[in-house]
């Protein structure tokens, strides 16, 4: 016996052609996917489309996406500083503000995002003081938010014992103040992550490039 030839092809040229050539083979065929299309068809009342690749499809946005993603991961925590006017976000922020998750969701949804640590007595690179093209925003959060934070994580390297200046609240609340300080000399926006999600900050970030667009947009 030759078999059963089992097919998923969509396009129905090519099936009714596999089926033809198994017949005169004396082959039986089976559709696996003719049931699936019948029952959708029947049931929403409406052709159903078979387009071919449909899942695989790779159109410019797919691409921008793959862009964004690869440019974020060369350009986190403050890689490849010259390049600060190519991307369309900068994100600023002291550690452990979830600016690297932050980048890779924007990235996720074709925004081109780099970020850059605030670290004390460490100036910004000047590139990102000059650069023209993205916005810049800077993320901050409570000084409890990082101070948790930022022991749960020295607890995961099991080093507790040496919290220092990294864990100080003192020190925090610092960092967070002359972050507000450097934003409010430049005009920056701030968004404080302390009970958003990333997906609620990225919302934000993509509401202050609209406003930003709108308004440049008004000026010319």
């Amino acid at each position: 016996m030759p078999g059963i030839v089992l097919y998923t092809i969509t396009d129905s040229e090519i099936g009714a052609y596999l089926e033809k050539h198994c017949r005169q083979l004396g082959i039986p065929t089976v559709s696996v996917l003719e049931p699936i299309f019948q029952t959708f068809q029947s049931y929403l009342g409406a052709p159903v489309e078979r387009k071919v690749g449909a899942q695989h499809a790779l159109d410019a946005e797919y691409f921008a996406r793959i862009e964004a993603l690869n440019f974020s991961m060369m350009h986190d925590d403050g890689a490849l500083p010259e390049d600060m006017n190519e991307p369309d976000v900068i994100l600023l922020g002291i550690s452990r503000t979830s600016k690297t998750p932050t980048s890779i969701y924007l990235a996720n949804r074709g925004i081109k995002t780099a970020n850059i640590p605030l670290v004390p007595d460490i100036e910004l690179p000047p590139e990102v003081l000059t650069a023209t093209k993205p916005l810049i925003v800077a993320l901050v959060a409570s000084t409890d938010r990082i101070y948790q934070v930022r022991h749960n994580r020295l607890l995961g390297l099991n080093a507790a014992d040496r919290e220092t200046t990294y864990t100080d609240r003192a020190s925090i609340a610092e960092e967070l103040s002359n972050t507000r300080k450097l934003c409010a000399l430049h005009n920056w926006p701030t968004i404080d992550v302390s009970r958003k999600s990333i997906e609620e900050t990225a919302a934000a970030i993509q509401s202050l490039r609209e406003e930003r667009d709108l308004t440049e947009g008004k000026e010319k």
